[in-house]
Formats: C-alpha cells, sequence, structure tokens
C-alpha cells in the first residue's frame, strides 16, 4: 500500500473523530488491540469504536460527547468493549463457554450512570 493512501485513511480517520466527536482516539484502540496500522482494518475499528461509545453513552445515559474530560475507567471500558467486538465479530459463539469477566465493562462505567426521574 502506498504511502498517499495510508495518509488518505488517516486523514478520513481524523475527519470521522472530529465530526462524531470521538472520545476514544483511534490510533489508542489499536494499540489496546495490538492491531497494526494498516488500510483495511481502520474503517472497521473505527465503527466498533463508535458501537462501543454508542452503547456506553446510552447506559450512562449521556453521549460521551457530554463528559469533558471523560474518565479513564469509561476510556478503558470503550477500548475493552470495542476489543470485544473485534475478536466476537458474529452473534453468537459456537462450541465456547463464555463468562462475563468480573470488572467489566458494566463495572467500570456504572458509577458513571446519570439516573433520570
Amino acid at each position: 500500500m502506498s504511502d498517499a493512501t495510508i495518509e488518505d485513511e488517516l486523514a478520513q480517520q481524523a475527519d470521522w473523530e472530529a465530526q462524531e466527536a470521538i472520545r476514544v482516539a483511534t490510533a489508542d484502540l489499536r494499540a489496546h488491540l495490538n492491531v497494526n496500522d494498516c488500510a483495511g482494518e481502520n474503517a472497521q475499528l473505527h465503527r466498533m469504536q463508535r458501537a462501543a461509545e454508542s452503547w456506553i453513552g446510552a447506559y450512562l445515559g449521556t453521549p460521551l460527547a457530554d463528559l469533558d474530560p471523560v474518565p479513564d475507567a469509561v476510556r478503558m471500558a470503550v477500548l475493552m468493549l470495542a476489543g470485544h467486538f473485534y475478536e466476537n465479530r458474529e452473534a453468537s459463539l459456537v462450541g465456547v463457554t463464555a463468562a462475563e469477566l468480573p470488572f467489566g465493562v458494566v463495572d467500570l462505567i456504572r458509577p458513571f450512570r446519570v439516573w433520570s426521574m
């Protein structure tokens, strides 16, 4: 892949993050997943990151864009949930016993949940 193509994709990624108020940088997600900066992965990682931020914002009762600054525990939860989406790309697992880990995503974000009356 040419340097121009990689530069174009990185510029597009920066535009996405600016337009959508992404609160955790895709570069941080790549580092968390130990994934190299390759051209085909960035759009997919970005979708997983947006989905994780959206789910967490819905759980909290406030969009992450409204959190300034975003607490480290919430950032870690975004990375963990996006990592889960990356590792488990289908809606079901076959032949695997899975269990939720203690101190997972919900445990990290629960203290920041906004309860409405």
